[in-house]
């Protein structure tokens, strides 16, 4: 059997899932939602920590269920505080946006195929496409897609 590939969940796809604001992307994340059998999914510790900074205490607990059956990976280690910082001096990734290089160093870090954002503004766009695949070459580490749900 075929290895299913490696997603990465950004704290943007499972908000969208609960995100009556924006109905078509709600409807879009809802759809991606029942593919993802076909995948192994991760989150990481910050996907939690975004979560339960979430005011609303029923969405809150809404989206911690939602990936409550998702691996965990932690952001907590030397070398993903090193790829975050490089993303950041390399003007990949904002320094006031550090969380979002956290949240492609993790998975870079652990070989996920696939990152899953509705981050248009930082992560789902070519030149932080392309630079953070520049520098995972760099460094040592595998490319890795950036996408939105739209696109599985």
């Amino acid at each position: 059997m075929p290895r299913k590939p490696k997603l990465y969940l950004d704290t943007s796809v499972p908000n969208a899932y609960f995100d009556e604001k924006n109905p078509y992307r709600q409807e879009i994340t809802r759809q991606f939602w029942l593919k993802l059998k076909e995948y192994q999914v991760f989150i990481s510790d910050l996907v939690i920590k975004e979560m339960e900074a979430t005011g609303d205490e029923k969405l809150r607990e809404n989206l911690i269920n939602l990936v409550k059956d998702f691996e965990s990976l932690s952001t907590k280690s030397e070398d993903n505080r090193i790829l975050s910082e490089e993303y950041v001096s390399r003007r990949i990734i904002p320094v006031k946006h550090i969380e979002d290089a956290a949240h492609i160093a993790v998975a870079t870090i652990n070989s996920i195929d696939i990152l899953v954002s509705w981050n248009f503004e930082h992560i789902v766009k070519l030149k932080t496409k392309r630079g953070v695949n520049a520098v995972n070459v760099l460094l040592g580490y595998a490319s890795i897609e950036i996408i939105e749900p739209a696109m599985l």
